[in-house]
């Protein structure tokens, strides 16, 4: 067990109680905020990396295809083992925006193609849910259960608004916790059914529920009506059969006063361990416990803590999510210090032994995907340079076919897609690149050379392009050929545009203004000269 301090990279701000972390692919997603520091990111998911005691982000992109997802915080969050020929993908309930304002909205999130050197690239979409439909909240959990072969999504607890025929002025805002109630909805359908368990009498939030097969057990939580965090344990048993679902609960008496607290999945096995949370609004649950399912029930064993440092001791409030396997990301806030310009005091807590930990260390060093990312600001493209071509060239050109997902990409990259199209003397292997200049984030610099069939691209850094030169080559408008049609970077300039001159339209005669004349003989002019005479 280890506890090792994190240096946030320009993302400090963007990791807030109330934000989750999903692993989805290999990846660790922080999704929840919404942000980014150099430029603007809509999605509010980013990829976390951690590398030599820094923790940096990346924003992760949508497929065309997807929906809107608001950042949503204390959502409900369900993870889908590949089943059925489904991927593996995440149910997102609920949950409250910046905003304040409480989501009753169900999205599937799942992963659309992994694209040039494996940038991920997620789809989401919102699934309609009938019949007896949860309400609005934020604070509760979601569950897969199986029976009978059939699978099916157990949503219970969570807080949500006063209802609105019980406001006053002074509880406008008041929350209040949901009846307690279980919904029971099918993912095929989205049918939703409610039950209500005269075990479960009080509401619950902020609690923690671990399924395993056709049970759901629901640890601890927080009770809003008693303002209380009574060691509770509920066993939910759920049937599903061929007409209605049958469920019923059971209460145990081995259960833990805790909430909002964080667990992390130790390996294909129903194991736990749970650290952090609440025992009261003043104190801190600075223990660690391991939780087992098995046949017979639900065990709690205790693990030993780490070293918790002072900062951790003396903070009064903790958040964060799983990064993994045995792998919990850690937040203290800062508690005003002047002297520390970030919020947040970042933490990665490893239950792993130092074997598993250096096999997986030894296994992101093989990725594609370079982790170091530069602070500068990068260019309008920002993942790929193109030089001396219009935005319209780009559309129908297949320089893009690298974020298309290829069955054949993923069985050599180094072969296919986006790495052949480079000169012959290609100095750079795919398996070891790393970031040469300030400005690639996801992919290599490259220089589209014209000449050839349909041109192809170089390389910049086999070019022997410095960085100035490479920079102000992007800025102009010239076509560019590679060392071997030329020996110089560029040569022609691209012709001109022609601009088609305004054509001035006369107006009619008609329509022209013309002063007031009146038409006289010259006898009368004579008579009116004499007369004013």
């Amino acid at each position: 067990m280890t506890l090792q301090p994190l240096t946030p990279v320009n993302c400090a701000g963007l990791l807030q109680p109330g934000c989750s972390l999903l692993q989805l692919d290999g990846e660790v997603l922080l999704f929840g905020q919404k942000g980014w520091p150099k430029r603007s990111c809509p999605t509010g998911v980013f990829g976390v990396r951690f590398k030599r005691g820094e923790m940096k982000l990346r924003a992760i992109s949508f497929s065309n295809d997807s929906c809107y997802l608001p950042p949503l915080r204390c959502p409900a969050v369900c993870r889908l083992d590949p089943y059925d020929g489904l991927p593996e993908s995440y149910l997102i309930h609920g949950g409250r925006t910046p905003n304040n304002e409480i989501s009753s909205s169900l999205y599937l999130l799942t992963m659309d193609s992994r694209g040039c050197n494996r940038k991920l690239t997620l789809r989401c979409k919102e699934k309609e849910l009938v019949a007896e439909v949860p309400g609005p909240r934020y604070g509760h959990t979601m569950s897969m259960v199986q029976s009978r072969g059939k699978t099916a999504c157990v949503l219970f607890g969570g807080r949500s608004y006063m209802p609105s025929g019980e406001r006053t002025t002074e509880s406008w805002n008041s929350v209040v916790d949901c009846p307690p109630q279980v919904f029971l909805f099918d993912l095929e359908f989205g049918c939703c059914s409610a039950h209500t368990l005269p075990e479960l009498s009080d509401g619950q939030s902020f609690h923690l529920a671990l399924a395993r097969e056709d049970c759901v057990y629901f640890i601890g939580g927080h009770s809003l009506a008693s303002d209380s965090r009574p060691p509770r344990l509920f066993r939910l048993h759920v049937e599903l059969l061929q007409g209605s679902p049958l469920l019923s609960c059971e209460t145990l008496d081995n259960g833990l006063s805790i909430s909002s607290a964080i667990f992390t999945r130790m390996g294909p096995t129903h194991r736990y361990i749970i650290l952090g949370g609440y025992q009261s609004d003043s104190q801190k649950r600075m223990e660690c416990t391991t939780v087992i399912l098995d046949e017979k029930g639900i065990h709690f064993e205790p693990v030993e803590t780490p070293k918790w440092t002072p900062d951790i001791i003396h903070s009064r409030t903790w958040f964060g999510g799983s990064s993994g396997e045995g792998s919990i990301l850690l937040a203290v806030p800062t508690e005003g210090r002047p002297s520390q310009q970030d919020m947040h005091y970042f933490y990665q807590v490893s239950f792993q032994t130092e074997g598993e930990t250096r096999e997986e260390d030894g296994t992101l060093g093989c990725s594609q995907e370079s982790t170091d990312y530069d602070d500068s600001t990068p260019l309008e493209d920002s993942e790929e340079l193109y030089f001396g071509r219009e935005p319209h060239e780009l559309d129908g050109s297949s320089d893009g076919e690298g974020d298309a997902y290829n069955e054949e990409d993923e069985e050599d990259e180094s072969q296919t897609g986006y790495w052949i199209k480079c000169c012959l003397g290609c100095q750079l292997d795919p398996n070891t690149w790393e970031p040469y200049y300030s400005t690639e984030l996801h992919r290599p610099a490259m220089i589209f050379c014209s000449r050839g069939e349909g041109g192809h691209w170089v390389h910049a850094q086999c070019m022997e392009l410095s960085e100035t030169l490479l920079l102000k080559l992007s800025q102009g408008s010239k076509k560019y050929f590679c060392l071997d049609h030329g020996g110089l970077p560029y040569q022609e300039m691209t012709p001109p545009r022609h601009i088609i001159p305004l054509k001035r339209i006369t107006m009619k005669a008609k329509d022209k203004k013309r002063p007031l004349t009146i038409k006289m003989s010259p006898a009368k002019k004579s008579f009116f000269r004499r007369l004013f005479d």
